[in-house]
């Protein structure tokens, strides 16, 4: 059943147009009330009960589902285009409301996720001035145990377990730390007198499920705001240990851990034969949730923070972000390019922003501001480094004239920056920006300013398969009139192998390492070969060759020659002396004859030398009618056994 779009202008502080947006959407329309949460609240809840409504207005959601639970019907769907769209300096909204509206309608795929169980066991770190009073407000509801880091008086309270030693080592996320300390002494309670400490010892181990960090000094974990369960706050401020003592006192609990990533360990190219090739994903990782597994990596998804920077750089397409799936964002943004156009609007220009920072950012801009120019079309993602470069060209192609991405105050610029600088030298150039503002106003500004725009796709493509399909669709639509390769930025994971003929001996080494088949050999005459589309830059070919031949040249091919099998490198095959089959290669058997035969001890004798020139069948023929042949000796002794030393013994 189609939904029936609920419409209100807010006090008449925005204009909808009604008509023009049901044509557009192909939704039936109410009428455009004024005041739909307060003196319309009864019409609102007649649309309601009868099912299937989509309300335009997302600041009175929770009143609107606490209408339809008062009513015994489930809650209506919601849609921000009084934020986003209609609060504006810019009159004619229509176009992007009809997009937003559409866009909203997408099913979104199930998330998936993990249980993660805390039964509030925490350890507080820190000098006892700071960490006994923190555990003592904290102890009414978590198990807590204090690690003094100072030689500060103990207390006489046993409301907390208290021990004294040196932090080594910490591992894990909430629910399962792993605690490593030296110098441990625990703290003994008999006696009279103040409390004493036993001997020191090193090595202890110790679990918990949250960790509250009151030390001041550098973070235990990389990233530490990512870190499910482990909180800091500087020993200084009061307010932020109150407000670190409050979330810890929440952690206790069943929480459910979204799983972000999806991998192929089989597509993965960091190494093969212990020889290290791709890194993009390793090095990318701000919480350290993905390390080396043999030929391939392993991604701990309860670390994982779901950035989504290692599925934006992976070459192959191992791993995937999947919280949601990439074809859902990118079905977000073709909805929306293709119902803007088809409603009438103009240049559409893409603002990529995160639910949090960027959303309030866009509120408080319409609200108090200029809002977005009505050519701006946002869209919320969950991870922004996870938009990339092949997200960016997708965008143009679908016709977006022009990308920004809005940066929150904890985004990791610098995968966006590179995933920026890759999708301009692909077809982007002058239509993407990583806008770096944190005032309203400022975005608005920027935004109504424009900037260089370039001319968009000459005909919107449909960019589908994966993520490497997809960008390599959309740049060749954005570069129709290339006729040769595009350079690329060092790093890009498109290119071509450069071979150097006069160093390279065809030991094919390269080839039967390559991890997605971009180097080929020839089983008819000595030949490496190679595709370019299916090249990752991941490096394996340039590190395993043992005469330092290779050399990676990164760059982008939009044409169909990309696709094609190329001879980087062949030589004239050796003619077998006996009987003439061709094997090997002839310039490297004329270097082991000269080498080798009468000079080496082994190839000394007459003839010898002459099995270096013969194939595989050939030698072993040779070999079996030699006067040498080991193989035509008499008749092997028999093997004596156990009762042949004993009956020997009885006779004497």
């Amino acid at each position: 059943m189609a939904k029936h779009l609920i419409l209100c202008n807010c006090l008449d502080s925005q204009r909808i147009d009604s008509a023009g947006i049901s044509a557009a959407t192909g939704l039936a329309c109410s009428r455009v009330h004024s005041a739909l949460c307060t003196t319309g609240l009864g019409a609102a809840g007649d649309a309601i009960a009868k099912g299937e409504a989509l309300i335009a207005c997302q600041q009175e959601a929770p009143r609107f589902a606490e209408l339809a639970a008062e009513l015994g019907v489930d809650a209506p769907d919601f849609v921000d285009i009084r934020d986003r769209a209609g609060w504006s300096d810019d009159a004619d909204a229509m176009p992007k409301m009809a997009a937003l509206i559409t866009e909203s309608q997408l099913p979104a795929p199930s998330a998936k996720s993990v249980d993660v169980v805390s039964e509030g066991i925490c350890l507080v770190i820190g000098r006892g001035d700071v960490a006994l009073p923190v555990a003592e407000k904290l102890a009414d509801t978590l198990a807590v145990t204090v690690l003094l880091t100072d030689a500060g008086e103990l207390p006489m309270t046993r409301k907390v377990e208290v021990v004294r030693g040196r932090l080594r080592r910490a591992v894990g996320t909430l629910g399962n730390f792993s605690v490593q300390m030296d110098a441990l002494q625990m703290l003994e309670p008999g006696g009279r007198g103040g409390f004493g400490l036993t001997a020191p010892r090193d090595g202890a181990t110790t679990v918990c499920d949250i960790i509250l960090d009151l030390t001041g000094e550098t973070s235990l974990f990389p990233a530490p705001h990512k870190r499910d369960g482990y909180l800091r706050a500087d020993p200084r401020d009061p307010v932020a240990i109150g407000d670190a003592i409050f979330k810890a006192s929440q952690m206790v609990g069943t929480f459910e851990k979204p799983l972000h990533l999806m991998l192929e360990q089989h597509l993965c190219a960091h190494s093969r034969a212990g020889q290290t090739g791709c890194t993009r994903c390793l090095d990318v990782c701000p919480t350290s949730a993905i390390r080396p597994d043999g030929d391939h990596i392993e991604i701990d998804p309860m670390v994982c923070a779901g950035c989504g920077a290692c599925s934006a750089l992976c070459p192959s397409g191992a791993i995937r972000y999947d919280a949601p799936p990439v074809d859902h964002v990118l079905r977000r943004v073709r909805v929306l390019a293709e119902t803007y156009l088809a409603a009438g609007g103009k240049a559409p220009r893409l603002l990529v922003h995160d639910t949090d920072h960027g959303a309030e950012m866009i509120a408080l801009a319409a609200r108090f501001g200029r809002g977005l120019p009505a050519d701006v079309i946002p869209l919320s993602v969950a991870a922004l480094a996870g938009f990339g470069h092949a997200e960016m060209l997708a965008a143009l192609a679908f016709g977006f004239h022009a990308v920004d991405v809005l940066a929150a105050p904890r985004t990791e610029r610098a995968p966006i920056n590179a995933e920026i600088a890759l999708a301009a030298a692909m077809g982007g150039a002058d239509r993407l920006r990583l806008i770096d503002v944190a005032d309203p106003d400022a975005l608005s500004d920027m935004l109504f300013a424009g900037g260089p725009v370039a001319p968009p796709v000459q005909a919107p493509v449909l960019a589908m398969g994966s993520r490497r399909q997809i960008a390599r669709l959309a740049g060749k639509a954005l570069l129709p009139d290339a006729v040769a390769a595009v350079a690329l930025p060092f790093g890009a994971p498109y290119g071509a192998v450069v071979v150097d003929t006069d160093a390279c001996t065809l030991c094919l080494s390269c080839a039967s390492l390559c991890p997605n088949g971009a180097l080929m050999d020839n089983p008819d005459k000595p030949q490496l070969r190679f595709q370019e589309d299916a090249c990752l830059q991941c490096g394996i070919c340039e590190t395993v060759c043992p005469e330092n031949a290779i050399t990676l040249k990164p760059q982008f091919d939009p044409t169909d020659a990309a696709f094609g099998q190329r001879v980087l490198h062949e030589e004239e095959p050796f003619p077998c002396v006996e009987c003439g089959k061709l094997f090997g290669v002839k310039s490297t058997i004329e270097k082991i004859m000269d080498k080798l035969a009468g000079k080496h001890s082994m190839f000394l004798q007459t003839g010898a030398g002459r099995l270096i020139q013969m194939c595989d069948d050939c030698r072993i023929q040779s070999q079996y009618h030699s006067e040498n042949n080991p193989m035509a000796g008499g008749e092997r002794p028999r093997v004596r056994t156990t009762d042949d030393y004993l009956s020997k013994r009885r006779d004497h």
